[in-house]
C-alpha cells in the first residue's frame, strides 16, 4: 500500500475520520501542529500497528558493503525489526489508508522524511483497507523480523552507514530483556 503520483497517505486505525486538523503530535520534535502524511519511499514505515515499536534500515548510497551484509544481510537492502509480542497485533490489526493530494503538503526535515500541512484537510476519499501487512512486506522485497528484542540491533544500525528510522521505540521492551 502506498500512494500513487501526486499523493501522500496518512495511515490509521481508525476508518471514521472526516477531516484531519492540525495538532502536535505527542512524538513530535516539531512545535507547530500539523496534519502528517507520508510518500510512496516512507510509506512502509507505517505498516504496522500504531503503537508497534519499530526499528528500521535500510542501504544508501553512502551504506558500506560490510555494514549491508553485517545488518541487512548479505544482498539486503532493507530491514524491519519488531519483537514477538508484537506479532499477534501485526497479523490482525486493522490498518487504513487515507489519501490525500500531495500538492496540500510540504515536505519536513532534512531528509524530508513526511509531509505536513499547517491547515485542516479532507482525504480524497474514504479510507483504504490495508491488506495482510506481514505480505505487504513481503511484496515490497522488505525482510520483516522478529526477535526478543531490537536493542541489540537497533544501536549497531544507528552507529553504522545505513539509513534508518525507529518509530514508537518507547514501547520496546527495555534493553537487556527477553521474552
Amino acid at each position: 500500500m502506498r500512494p500513487i503520483d501526486g499523493e501522500v497517505l496518512h495511515f490509521s486505525e481508525d476508518p471514521t475520520i472526516a477531516e484531519f486538523v492540525p495538532h502536535v503530535a505527542a512524538t513530535s520534535s516539531e512545535a507547530d501542529p500539523y496534519v502528517w502524511a507520508v510518500d510512496a519511499v516512507r510509506a512502509p514505515d507505517y505498516w504496522f500497528p500504531r503503537q508497534c515499536p519499530r526499528a528500521m534500515a535500510w542501504a544508501t548510497d553512502s551504506s558500506t558493503r560490510d555494514d549491508v551484509d553485517r545488518l541487512l544481510g548479505a544482498g539486503g537492502t532493507r530491514v524491519h525489526m519488531i519483537e514477538y509480542g508484537w506479532l499477534d497485533a501485526l497479523r490482525s490489526v486493522e490498518l487504513y489508508a487515507y489519501r490525500f493530494d500531495a500538492i496540500q503538503f510540504t515536505p519536513i526535515g532534512a531528509e524530508r522524511h513526511a509531509y505536513v500541512s499547517a491547515r485542516a484537510i479532507r482525504p480524497l476519499g474514504p479510507p483504504i483497507r490495508v491488506r495482510d501487512l506481514v505480505e505487504l512486506h513481503d511484496e515490497a522485497g522488505i525482510e520483516l523480523r522478529v526477535v526478543s528484542n531490537v536493542w541489540p540491533w537497533w544501536s549497531e544500525v544507528i552507529g553504522s552507514t545505513l539509513g534508518f528510522s525507529g518509530i514508537r521505540l518507547r514501547n520496546a521492551r527495555p534493553a537487556g530483556s527477553a521474552g
